[in-house]
């Protein structure tokens, strides 16, 4: 993919922990092992991932320290309230990446696969200020989810195309 659609970094005050802290803190609700063990779990990389596979990943990764299902996906609500996760509905599943401290982006879906390329375009961003401008309308931000295949996809695809793929 060309650097000119490559996210860049957003400077963040602190770090997912404290963040997350602070938020439970406002709610009335304490910090526990478990939850600091999902937060550096989740934050120790940047990918998609769904409920069930951050259960096996934690099953794997943490020996001796387990997380209750319920408590996964309790805290994944949580952090999407914080404001750390967002969550979008693909195929019927919940996906989350993060959103503390990225870009706003958006991403190309691939419907086979289901894999998620993120990318930026300042072509798409001064579309939306203008349609906005259009209808007097303050944007906070947005989300668009464009579905295809993907080239891996559209390579192991073995049959010719019809008139039929052109619909």
């Amino acid at each position: 993919m060309s650097d000119g659609f490559s996210l860049g970094t957003v400077s963040v005050s602190s770090s997912p922990q404290e963040r997350f802290a602070e938020f439970l803190q406002s709610k009335g609700k304490r910090i526990t092992q478990q939850r600091r063990i999902l937060v550096d779990r989740i934050f120790e990389r940047h990918d998609h991932f769904d409920a069930e596979e951050l259960i096996i990943n934690l099953s794997q990764q943490t020996a001796g320290e387990k997380v209750s299902r319920p408590t996964v996906y309790r805290t994944l609500n949580e952090l999407v309230d914080a404001g750390l996760l967002r969550r979008m509905t693909l195929g019927g599943r919940a996906v989350y990446e993060h959103d503390y401290g990225y870009p706003q982006h958006d991403h190309l879906h691939c419907t086979l696969c289901d894999k998620l390329i993120e990318f930026q375009s300042a072509d798409l961003s001064r579309i939306r200020e203008a349609v906005a401008g259009e209808h007097d309308f303050h944007v906070t931000g947005h989300r668009l989810i464009v579905s295809g295949i993907c080239s891996d996809c559209a390579s192991k695809r073995h049959r010719r195309q019809t008139p039929l793929d052109l619909i």
